[in-house]
Formats: structure tokens, C-alpha cells, sequence
């Protein structure tokens, strides 16, 4: 049985996969390697894990607005995350999503980084505001 969450759009579109959760806040340049797709901050929870084709969950994101270009790279690069749930949104990330047009929500109806856990099959649809899991 799956179950909707409501959200808010950032960036269109619809994705689903497989999830990779952290409580901490990231930062796209200098956190994340734009050509492999892995976490390089050795102080993060995500460390030396890659974010290729998952749904990212975040509470936030944080750095320098170089980051979104950083995402931008990713895109370019085929290493970018399939979709993104920020808990809540900052412009460096949201600019990043959209354009890179990478779908992206924030403002879920629960506590998203303490409900979801990694590898869960999820839906981020962003063109009609909801989170399904799967």
C-alpha cells in the first residue's frame, strides 16, 4: 500500500527510486565530487557514499552559491541525484535543481530525514506536489 505526503515544488518533474537519507545539511562544492557523484566531506554522514540516480533527502542545503553549478556539472556529468526533498529549501540548492531540471520538493508534511530511511522505493512527483512511498 503506498502512502502520499504532501510538498511543496521547487523544480518540475517526476522521478522514483531508491533513497539516500542524511540529517545533515550539504554542501555541493567541495561536499560532493561533480565527476563520481560521491560525498567528499569526510565530516558528513553521507561520506565516500554516492548520490548517482538516488532521491537525495535533506533537511537543507549549505555553501557557496557555487554549489549550483556544482549540481549543474553533475547533470552534465551523469552523477546527479534522480530527484531531491529538502525538509526545508535554500536558493543554492533550488537554483541548482532547476537548471539542471532535476525534480525538487521541500516542505513535506512530516519530518521527512527522521521518517524515511535509505534504500526506500519512493515517488517525488513535484509537478503535483506529493512524495509517494512506494
Amino acid at each position: 500500500m503506498s502512502e502520499d505526503i504532501k510538498c511543496r515544488m521547487i523544480s518540475k518533474g517526476k522521478e522514483n527510486g531508491k533513497t539516500l537519507v542524511t540529517k545533515d545539511p550539504i554542501s555541493f562544492l567541495g561536499g560532493v565530487d561533480p565527476k563520481t557523484g560521491i560525498v567528499i566531506d569526510k565530516k558528513h554522514e553521507l561520506y565516500d557514499q554516492c548520490i548517482t540516480d538516488k532521491i537525495l533527502v535533506i533537511p537543507s542545503g549549505k555553501g557557496s552559491t557555487v554549489g549550483s553549478y556544482v549540481i549543474y556539472q553533475m547533470i552534465k556529468n551523469n552523477t546527479a541525484p534522480k530527484a531531491i526533498i529538502c525538509q526545508k529549501a535554500e536558493p543554492i540548492i533550488a537554483i541548482g535543481a532547476i537548471i539542471s531540471k532535476i525534480p525538487m520538493v521541500d516542505n513535506p508534511e512530516i519530518d521527512i530525514v527522521n521518517t524515511l530511511e535509505n534504500d526506500m522505493e519512493i515517488t517525488v512527483d513535484a509537478d503535483n506536489s506529493l512524495i509517494t512511498l512506494n
